[in-house]
């Protein structure tokens, strides 16, 4: 059978023909000739790409060799690809940004302010629940918003939140990059560091955002717990000038980049290593949405839980002497008086409420920056 297919070849006239065979197929004229033999009922003819397409192409494909020159169409890579393409086909949303620092700033201000905004009321709960100005659970707290000022009141300094937010993930996700991407190591090179990079990228980025935006901050808190005393985010502003002068915005600030280091190195760092265990243990290049989500919520769980006392913390610094309170000298007095006090259930009060809230917003902060940057590209498909 081989050697009767190897014998076929093209006359000077075009047509194909083999003796024994007595098949014969003009390309001129698209037309088979018969002769009788094997095959002189088939039709052949040509195909949509300009090429011939054999009968029985598996067949043939298997057991004959065809002439230089021919193609099995049946198993083309170029019909492949065309079903793929027409598969992918569909409405994407792409805006073209070519500088990757802009790119990396409106991917973390997007992602900042959508997280917070989603979980705004638990960041309100949490807060009362820490200086226990409302109540000693979540149901109190919840109850008492409520009735003093509705759904209004669990969104009561949101927008500051929103405000201080945006440009602080921005920045924080700038400057992880930009560091990670020094620190790392190119793909053949040993490691610079002794220490994963994305663990000093992420504390190098929870200090660069927390001193840009510590003051909103303050004034979002100011707001949250101080409902009657300020009428406004430029209200709280002058006042808190008026009564403590610039040094009183930066309150708390050292128990806050304390509190900011550890939670950004292991927040990021838990996040990068786990990204990379979901790629090696399931061998996914790509992660989705869904699971970006879960391994950024997870992430948040690992660093908000180990560093939430230092959290507790700033907020009674930040707070001062409201409704007689005592004024803490600094984050070991704050922290020493708490333990004094209630013990240690008092360094975690409100650890559970703080974890629905910031479990959450860090998995869909991360799930959103991701997603951003499939939208920002750096250039068009056409281009």
């Amino acid at each position: 059978m081989k050697d009767e297919m190897n014998s076929l070849a093209f006359k000077n006239d075009g047509v194909l023909s083999n003796s024994h065979m007595g098949l014969q197929w003009g390309h001129q004229d698209c037309r088979l000739y018969p002769g009788g033999g094997l095959f002189a009922s088939v039709q052949m003819g040509n195909n949509e790409n300009g090429g011939l397409k054999l009968p029985y192409a598996d067949f043939l494909m298997k057991y004959v060799t065809l002439p230089e020159g021919f193609k099995n169409f049946g198993d083309s890579e170029g019909e492949k690809g065309l079903i793929d393409k027409k598969k992918k086909s569909g409405l994407k949303l792409k805006i073209k940004i070519s500088n990757p620092s802009l790119r990396r700033l409106v991917s973390g201000g997007i992602a900042g302010a959508v997280s917070r905004t989603a979980v705004a009321p638990l960041e309100t709960i949490r807060t009362h629940l820490m200086v226990g100005s409302s109540g000693h659970s979540t149901t109190e707290v919840f109850h008492s918003i409520m009735k003093t000022d509705g759904w209004k009141g669990l969104f009561r300094g949101n927008f500051v939140n929103v405000i201080r937010v945006t440009p602080s993930k921005a920045i924080e996700l700038f400057v992880y990059d930009t560091v990670n991407k020094k620190l790392s190591a190119k793909p053949g090179e040993h490691a610079k560091l002794p220490i994963p990079p994305s663990l000093i990228a992420g504390a190098s980025a929870g200090v660069s955002s927390t001193l840009v935006t510590y003051p909103l901050e303050l004034l979002k808190t100011r707001l949250t717990i101080q409902r009657d005393v300020y009428n406004g985010l430029l209200d709280a502003f002058v006042k808190i000038l008026q009564e403590g002068g610039p040094g009183e915005l930066y309150r708390g600030l050292a128990p806050t980049l304390i509190g900011v280091i550890p939670y950004a190195a292991t927040n990021y760092c838990a996040y990068d290593s786990l990204r990379k265990a979901y790629r090696k243990v399931f061998k996914h290049k790509k992660i989705g949405n869904v699971e970006t989500l879960l391994i950024g919520s997870l992430a948040g769980a690992i660093s908000s839980t180990a560093t939430f006392p230092l959290e507790v913390a700033r907020k009674h610094m930040q707070v001062g002497a409201v409704s007689g309170r005592p004024v803490y000298k600094n984050v070991l007095h704050a922290l020493a008086t708490i333990l004094e006090r209630d013990g240690i259930r008092g360094l975690y009060k409100g650890l559970g409420p703080s974890c629905v809230k910031l479990v959450p917003a860090a998995g869909i902060s991360f799930m959103c920056y991701e997603a951003c940057k499939k939208i920002l590209v750096e250039k068009e498909d056409g281009e």
